[in-house]
C-alpha cells in the first residue's frame, strides 16, 4: 500500500504552521470609543425628521406619500374652513378672516366667484396655493380647492356676559357648557341662542369644546354677532353668577320638574347644557338652584346637546313674552 497515513504503518506527515492574521482580528474586536451624543449621529431618527420636515417646508409638498405625523395644535394657532358651501357661508356672515386659499386651476364656478369678490372687497388675503398645502391646512377635510383662514377666537372674561345684558337693559340670558365636546354642537347651540335672544356662552376652558373650524362652520355666522366667555373652573363661575344675582337651571333627564314648568325662566338666568349620555357632572349638577328634564318618549334615551339647549331657550323666550 503506498503512501503513509493511517493503516499505512508509518507516521503521518505533519503539517507546516498555518499564517497568522498579524493581530488584525484582536484589533478589530476592540472598541471604537463613546457613542457619540444623538444630534452627531447622521442615522438618529429627530434629526431625519427634522430634515424630512425642512425639506416640506422648503417645497411645499410631502416628501413621501406616508401618512405625516400630525402635530398637537396650539391654542394660539388659526383654525382653517374647509369647503365651498361653508366658505361662501362663512364670508357672507361676516366671519373674522385672516386670509383665503385657493386651489391652483380651480373651477371657477359661481360660489369660487362670490367667494373670492367677497374677500376682495373685506381685503381679506388671496392666495393659490397646490392641493396638496389645502390637504395639510383642513387636514385631510374636504375642502373642494378653497379654505378660509380664520384667527384665534377672542374669549370674553365670564362676567362680560353679564355686562353685555344690563348694557342693554335686558335680563340676562346665560347658556354654560358641561362637558360638550363636539365643536359642531357648539356652533348649533350658538345658533339656537342667537335665535332665543341669549347674552352669550360660556365654555370651561378644559375638557371642552372651543370655537374652531367646525364650530364656526355650524354656527352659520353667529358666533361672529354671539360672545363666547371662558371660564378656568365652571362650577366657580356658576357660584360667582349666583352671587351676582343669578339663578340657575341645569338639564337633565333625571329632573324632577320639566323646563316648561320651571318657576325662575323670566329670572336672570343661566341654562347649563350637559354632554349626551352624561348630562351633567356631579359639582355642576351641585351648582345648581334647579335641575330640569326635557319631557320626551322613552324610547328617546336622551337629545343631542344641540337641540336640548335650542328646547329650553325656546321655553325661556316663550315664558319671557307673556
Amino acid at each position: 500500500m503506498a503512501g503513509g497515513g493511517r493503516g499505512s504503518g508509518r507516521p503521518a506527515k505533519k503539517k507546516s504552521p498555518s499564517k497568522g492574521t498579524g493581530g488584525n482580528v484582536r484589533r478589530g474586536l476592540e472598541g471604537k470609543g463613546a457613542t457619540p451624543p444623538a444630534h452627531m449621529r447622521h442615522w438618529h431618527k429627530d434629526k431625519a425628521r427634522t430634515e424630512r420636515i425642512e425639506r416640506e417646508e422648503r417645497t411645499g409638498r410631502p416628501s413621501s406619500p406616508r401618512t405625516p405625523v400630525r402635530a398637537r395644535r396650539s391654542e394660539d394657532a388659526p383654525e382653517y374652513i374647509g369647503g365651498r358651501n361653508p366658505v361662501l357661508e362663512a364670508l357672507r356672515a361676516g366671519v373674522p378672516a385672516n386670509a383665503l386659499y385657493v386651489a391652483l386651476r380651480i373651477d371657477n364656478d359661481d360660489r369660487v366667484k362670490e367667494t373670492v369678490r367677497i374677500a376682495a372687497d373685506h381685503g381679506i388675503a388671496i392666495l393659490e396655493v397646490g392641493r396638496e398645502k389645502l390637504d395639510r391646512l383642513t387636514e385631510g377635510a374636504i375642502h373642494q380647492g378653497v379654505a378660509l383662514q380664520i384667527p384665534p377666537y377672542d374669549y370674553a372674561h365670564p362676567d362680560d356676559l353679564v355686562r353685555i345684558a344690563r348694557d342693554a337693559a335686558e335680563v340676562p340670558l346665560i347658556v354654560a357648557l358641561d362637558g360638550v365636546t363636539d365643536p359642531r354642537n357648539l356652533g348649533a347651540i350658538a345658533r339656537s341662542a342667537t335665535a332665543f335672544g341669549a347674552h352669550g356662552l360660556l365654555v370651561p376652558s378644559r375638557r371642552s369644546a372651543g370655537v374652531t373650524g367646525g364650530a364656526w362652520k355650524t354656527s352659520a355666522g353667529t358666533l361672529a354677532t354671539l360672545t363666547v366667555a371662558r371660564a378656568a373652573n365652571l362650577t366657580t363661575a356658576l357660584r360667582e353668577y349666583r352671587e351676582a344675582g343669578l339663578f340657575v337651571i341645569g338639564l337633565d333627564g333625571e329632573g324632577k320638574i320639566d323646563i316648561g314648568d320651571a318657576h325662575l325662566l323670566e329670572d336672570p338666568l343661566v341654562i347649563v347644557v350637559g354632554s349626551e349620555g352624561k348630562g351633567l357632572s356631579r359639582l355642576v349638577r351641585e351648582s345648581c338652584d334647579l335641575v330640569a328634564r326635557i319631557p320626551m318618549n322613552a324610547a328617546a334615551e336622551s337629545l343631542n346637546a344641540g337641540v336640548a339647549a335650542g328646547i329650553a331657550l325656546y321655553e325661556v323666550a316663550r315664558n319671557r313674552r307673556r
